[in-house]
């Protein structure tokens, strides 16, 4: 936080950091950028765009970071939400592609390799790995998901999903979905 009280883009300096100092970063920030905050999309954006400049400053190439969230409280849909990237799919089925799967199951997806992932939704053709990991609140509902896709082949490793599962966790406790 600034002189003047304020956050500011500072929060997303990273370089020089190794893997998991920029991580443990992004849960740091988010955390103090949602405190006293619960509007989801403000909250979600902020993360999004933690996300996006976190992974960017590594020797990665991600092409996109961000959220879907469900569309309601009985809804086996999930629509986009705040993210960084390409333009991408608006509404993903429970159950279908990574996203979708990681909304049902209420697990961790890490995907080495999309193109072996059975029915995977190809938004971006061009991404190689995915990381998804479910928002679940502490009744057990599945708010959303985080989702993160990469140029690469096994761009996402357990340092990765540890701290997604840390920061989606404190995206449960943080936001006021209202769905």
């Amino acid at each position: 936080m600034g002189s003047d009280g304020m956050h500011h883009a500072d929060y997303t300096e990273f370089h020089g950091m190794a893997r998991e100092e920029i991580l443990e970063t992004v849960l740091d920030s988010y955390n103090a950028l949602a405190e006293g905050q619960d509007n989801w999309v403000c909250n979600l954006a902020n993360a999004s765009a933690l996300l996006w400049h976190a992974y960017r400053s590594l020797p990665l190439d991600i092409n996109w970071a961000g959220f879907y969230v469900s569309k309601g409280s009985e809804s086996s849909e999930l629509i986009l939400g705040p993210f960084q990237g390409k333009v991408a799919c608006q509404l993903i089925k429970s159950g279908t592609g990574v996203c979708g799967t990681s909304f049902q199951s209420k697990k961790t997806q890490v995907v080495p390799d999309v193109n072996k992932f059975p029915g995977h939704i190809a938004c971006d053709g061009e991404t190689k790995s995915e990381i998804v990991v479910p928002i679940v609140d502490n009744t057990g509902r599945c708010l959303g998901v985080i989702d993160i896709d990469c140029l690469e082949y096994n761009g996402f490793g357990k340092a990765d999903q540890e701290c997604l599962e840390k920061l989606a966790s404190a995206i449960a406790n943080t936001c006021a979905f209202n769905n």
